[in-house]
């Protein structure tokens, strides 16, 4: 998707204010539909376009760029100057912090070997965080430059890998960074967004005509366990917008990492969402790898493993609504 953005043409300047940019970006993914729909009809040979002299993903870094000057990248909307090397809750400044990259080949069948690359920093602060040593900040990661960061994207290609996995912690506050990475970027390879889904409508604006496959995280049901365990307040909401969005200009993919205790309060109102919203054949993970880390046992629930009768009902209730496409 990134390629079909660079040959995307459109007009701004340096001058512009945000709002129009914006409402460049707008008439821009609408230029970018067309050319999606003519290379897949045959009526259009990618290969043979000129590149313009600004395109819809130079577009995308520049907004993003401006964004950092009050960041709005997830939910929270901290309204930091980040160019200036302000932190927000997520402790993220302006230069990328790379903790490691791999061919990954324990991610869903369809997408290994899997080129992930995970950096620090999360707009989230889950208890029982999983890679809590990198989204917390007790690894400190390399600070790393777009064009550095593009070799890396490169090389993982080079070595086989089906696609570029960005995750974390969470890829979301360094959105900007990445967008000026793929700049850089010569290769075609698809851009997974691995994303807790806690991000913003403006990164899901600029998610659109970036990312291929939106593999995204669906935590929480609507009560309070997303404030409780995750200080996100909101995050259903947040979820559900943008898994709406996801759907309509990428490939989902949604994993359900099922908690110890909270089969009824937000396994089953998620499936039944996405039943209702998505369609029976989306793409699920029902993860059962929990184990408590961190700190978990600040969680009562959380102190334990799942036990088989909570991962039988869950594949259960699965089935019963209709799911047709999940995994475990």
């Amino acid at each position: 998707m990134f390629i079909l953005a660079k040959k995307t043409p459109t007009e701004y300047s340096s001058e512009d204010s945000l709002n129009e940019l914006w409402a460049t970006h707008e008439k821009a993914l609408g230029s970018l539909k067309e050319l999606i729909r003519g290379v897949d009809e045959g009526s259009v040979r990618l290969d043979e376009l000129v590149k313009p002299r600004k395109s819809l993903l130079d577009l995308k870094a520049e907004i993003a760029r401006r964004v950092l000057e009050s960041c709005l990248l997830c939910e929270r909307r901290c309204g930091v100057d980040r160019s200036r090397g302000q932190l927000g809750f997520c402790r993220c400044g302006d230069v990328i912090h790379l903790s490691t990259y791999f061919e990954h080949m324990g991610e869903e069948p369809e997408l290994v070997p899997s080129g992930t690359i995970f950096t620090c920093g999360c707009t989230m602060r889950c208890l029982h965080c999983q890679n809590w040593t990198i989204s917390q900040w007790v690894e400190k990661g390399s600070p790393t430059q777009p064009k550095t960061l593009a070799a890396v994207v490169e090389e993982l290609r080079e070595n086989g890998c089906r696609n570029v996995n960005l995750v974390g912690g969470d890829p979301t506050s360094w959105l900007p960074q990445w967008l000026e990475t793929f700049r850089f970027v010569e290769k075609n390879v698809p851009v997974v967004w691995n994303s807790n889904s806690y991000y913003s409508v403006e990164t899901a604006e600029l998610l659109k005509g970036f990312a291929d496959v939106y593999l995204l995280d669906f935590k929480y049901g609507p009560g309070d366990c997303s404030r409780r365990l995750s200080s996100a307040p909101g995050y259903w909401d947040a979820a559900i917008r943008n898994h709406l969005e996801a759907s309509k200009w990428g490939e989902l993919i949604i994993r359900i990492l099922l908690l110890p205790g909270h089969v009824e309060c937000c396994f089953k109102p998620i499936v039944e969402w996405i039943a209702e919203n998505l369609g029976l054949e989306v793409r699920v993970n029902i993860m059962f790898q929990y184990r408590p880390e961190w700190r978990a046992y600040e969680a009562p629930e959380l102190a334990r493993c799942l036990n088989s009768e909570e991962r039988m009902e869950a594949v259960q209730y699965a089935r019963k609504i209709g799911l047709k496409n999940f995994i475990t």
